[in-house]
């Protein structure tokens, strides 16, 4: 048995009330977390200001820095002021948010451990303690451009708060009720009743029209075994590219090049006209915002299209062979811009950003990333094959390498044992080759450097299945699944958090 920590996510279906209180408590938590790093913020500006002072007067920085102590307040001092100053307008004391009464205090405190967070992956950043992409310094939320969000938690040992009721009810709080479910919550709902499932925490945001709920269980679960199919199907090199999504070493229902459906290709025309409409609008108007909000409904849904593909194309890898051998590239410094600089200017700009933009499209570190997890689901194993491989310039058969290959040659030709094949397939034939498989769960993910599941442990969908009777969802949607069903709920996107679940395997 292994606990591990798994968030189910389902689609809300509020009413017109508990909408407005849906983005009241966002704006809550918005407030919050910029009312903390603004404290941070000012704090370490003081500190500047006096290792300036200090290196005026002729000390040396680093031992100015030395000097000047610095105290970057955390949440217990950021919550104390915050009670100091908040006002309240039920006895006319003026404040910050003299409304708080109308908020749950989650609100604020998650959004004030988010501060926290922030602040420490800038500084683990800015000192080499943080792997991947440099963090940028922490930025205060703005009501139009960041996502409305806010996160609740079950207080330790009372009754739960957050639980669902019945199988298509999530009550949240006493404050806002019960909230009606798109989704089915059966499968959540027996884990939790049979107890092999604790409810932790459900974090609410917002995606183009639609509210999403993401429930945060702690499960107990058995860990998996490869089936007889897996086994007997063996290892699979799976090749990530644009031209192709995936191109695969054997055939799945005798497909061996999966197309990359281009969703954001699909939909430009309609993407065009709406981004068209809304900037013939004044800032301000409310024709703005309601194009606005056209805009944001037509991206979510490319965005559901793209979750549809991925999950559909990730399972059915995981549960048809024992293991899956995927390049560990490197998709951040893939997609930089070639425009260089003043000094020295980028060539070919254009094109690099029309290639950025389907790279972007195609999502391969994200598919990456549900592979990483999903094979610890199912009982599959992953290996990786080093990024600086050269699987597209090797022969899969005799393994003698291309001198001078480009991208524009799509199919690869053998000088020594004369083979001719698609260029993608060898290059998939090369990584099953010659791929090492990852050390077990919590393996690390390319260019994030934190780990993929917190606990550590090996969810087994088997253990968590609730019934063989199960409403469809996009992962069985098919192989690539051209459209997503009405029941798609938008994958979790930000690194260190548990993987989705929309309520079914």
């Amino acid at each position: 048995m292994a606990t591990v920590l798994r968030a189910f996510k389902f689609a809300l279906d509020p009413t017109a009330d508990q909408r407005t209180k849906l983005k009241r408590y966002a704006g809550a938590a918005r407030r919050g977390y910029n009312f903390a790093l603004g404290m941070k913020i000012q704090a370490h500006q003081q500190w500047r200001e006096r290792v300036d002072a200090l290196v005026a007067e002729r000390m040396e920085e680093s031992e100015a820095r030395r000097h000047c102590g610095i105290a970057i307040p955390r949440k217990p001092a950021v919550y104390k002021e915050f009670i100091a100053t908040r006002g309240d307008d039920r006895t006319g004391e003026d404040g910050i948010a003299p409304w708080h009464h109308q908020i749950p205090s989650y609100c604020f405190q998650s959004a004030f451990n988010d501060a926290d967070q922030a602040w420490k992956n800038w500084l683990d950043s800015l000192t080499g303690k943080r792997a991947g992409r440099r963090v940028g310094y922490p930025r205060f939320k703005s009501k139009h451009r960041s996502r409305d969000s806010f996160r609740l938690h079950n207080k330790k040992g009372a009754t739960p708060m957050l639980r669902l009721e019945g199988y298509r009810r999530l009550n949240l709080h006493t404050k806002l009720g019960s909230v009606r479910l798109h989704d089915s919550g059966k499968r959540m709902h027996r884990l939790v009743a049979s107890g092999a499932a604790v409810v932790k925490s459900v974090t609410v945001s917002r995606g183009g029209s639609r509210w999403y709920a993401s429930v945060l269980c702690e499960v107990e679960t058995d860990l998996p075994a490869p089936t007889r199919r897996q086994r007997r199907n063996g290892r699979v090199g799976v090749d990530l590219g644009t031209h192709h999504l995936a191109a695969l070493s054997k055939p799945v229902e005798g497909a061996v090049l999966i197309d990359n459906p281009r969703h954001v290709r699909a939909a430009a025309k309609r993407l065009a006209k709406a981004q068209r409409a809304l900037a013939r609008t004044e800032k301000g108007s409310a024709r703005r915002k309601k194009a606005a909000v056209r805009v944001g409904r037509l991206y979510h849904a490319v965005a559901l299209k793209r979750a549809t593909t991925l999950h559909a194309l990730s399972k059915r890898l995981v549960t048809t062979f024992a293991c899956v051998a995927v390049e560990d590239l490197n998709v951040g410094g893939m997609t930089r811009s070639a425009r260089g600089t003043v000094e020295a200017p980028g060539s070919n700009v254009a094109a690099k950003a029309g290639l950025n933009r389907s790279l972007l499209d195609a999502a391969l570190a994200e598919l990456r990333r549900q592979l990483d997890y999903k094979t610890s689901w199912y009982g599959s194993r992953l290996a990786v094959v080093d990024r600086w491989f050269p699987s597209s310039k090797t022969c899969s058969a005799c393994g003698w390498r291309h001198p001078s290959q480009t991208l524009a040659d799509r199919v690869f030709v053998c000088a020594e044992c004369g083979m001719r094949v698609d260029r993608d397939l060898n290059a998939a034939r090369n990584i099953a080759a010659h791929a090492e498989p990852v050390p077990g769960p919590g393996t690390v993910a390319p260019g994030r450097g934190e780990t993929i599941n917190a606990r550590g442990g090996r969810g087994s969908p088997a253990a968590l299945r609730g019934s063989r009777r199960r409403p469809v969802n996009r992962e069985d949607a098919g192989l690539i699944g051209p459209a997503p069903p009405r029941r798609s709920n938008p994958p979790t996107s930000s690194a260190r958090r548990p993987q989705d679940d929309n309520g079914s395997e």
